[in-house]
């Protein structure tokens, strides 16, 4: 059944630059086609310049909420009414909930980690993570994994990057706001890294490093540094196995990319607009198993 464009349909979306390769509106769009919805979901290429005139002028038109990616999700924050206690943590908004010109951000990329984890039959709820990166998606994946019960994560960055100031800052919060151990510590420093893989139950790897096309690249590659009681998780999904988790396969560790990770930060969106459930195991089937 097509849903059609009539004089009702609500409008959702997603800012940022580029936009064009976006699987959002593919799985949004057929959702709401699936429920019988009258929505639509368009993608706008929006600078982070621009963004300020672009959200007064779909506040004027009564969008029901949008999706922010780079980048424009920081840019975001001061352009809200509220903002989720996870978005206030990360800085970050990837959701926003338009009620009457009232915009609410929110960031849904850390419950897209959480639930592609549990997906995999895996809880990260009392456990130790070792979490590589301080950027956009490990901030995420870090204020979440906090908020939902991990007991303790480990967290090595550069400490040349230029995340690594907010990742201290945000480290200072967490301990203040939840009973979860945040530490920080430079990626350089080998000897630690090893010490707390040794204890942590999950690995995620936050970064791009081993994104296609430099799929060769790892951040971890002894595989001595690995352990078969060890979930590696990946947030990378191009390639579906990164060399990373080649390593993890062969040292006998369960391994995830970060595939439902998008899809599960795009079912908690359509849930904050619409109020249904993502139809997940049906978008699955016909939008991510082609992907």
């Amino acid at each position: 059944m097509n849903i059609p464009i009539t004089g009702r349909t609500r409008l959702v979306g997603l800012l940022g630059s580029p936009v064009a390769h976006s699987i959002s509106p593919r799985m949004h769009n057929e959702s709401f086609r699936y429920w019988g919805l009258d929505y639509v979901y368009l993608c706008f290429d929006v600078k982070e310049e621009a963004l300020p005139s672009a959200v007064e002028g779909l506040k004027t038109l009564k969008i029901r909420g949008f999706n922010l990616t780079m980048p424009c999700k920081n840019a975001m924050v001061g352009l809200c009414d509220a903002l989720s206690p996870a978005a206030r943590l990360m800085n970050a908004v990837n959701t926003v909930v338009n009620e009457d010109g009232y915009l609410t951000g929110h960031n849904t990329d850390g419950i897209g980690f959480v639930r592609a984890l549990e997906d995999a039959g895996h809880t990260l709820r009392g456990k130790t993570m070792t979490l590589l990166g301080a950027g956009g998606a490990s901030t995420a994946i870090c204020v979440q994994s906090a908020l939902d019960g991990a007991e303790a994560i480990h967290v090595f960055a550069r400490s040349t990057s230029r995340f690594w100031p907010r990742m201290e800052e945000l480290t200072r919060e967490l301990a203040r706001s939840c009973p979860c151990r945040v530490t920080l510590t430079d990626q350089a420093d080998q000897d630690a890294l090893r010490k707390a893989l040794d204890e942590s139950q999950i690995l995620v790897n936050g970064t791009s490093v081993g994104m296609a096309p430099d799929t060769d690249a790892s951040l971890i590659t002894d595989p001595a540094f690995l352990h078969p009681d060890l979930v590696v998780f990946d947030a990378i999904y191009d390639p579906r196995q990164t060399r990373l988790l080649r390593l993890a396969t062969e040292a006998g560790c369960p391994t995830c990319n970060g595939l439902y990770m998008l899809l599960y930060q795009g079912a908690e969106a359509f849930s904050l607009w619409t109020g249904h459930e993502m139809p997940v195991e049906h978008i699955k089937a016909c939008c991510f198993d082609t992907l």
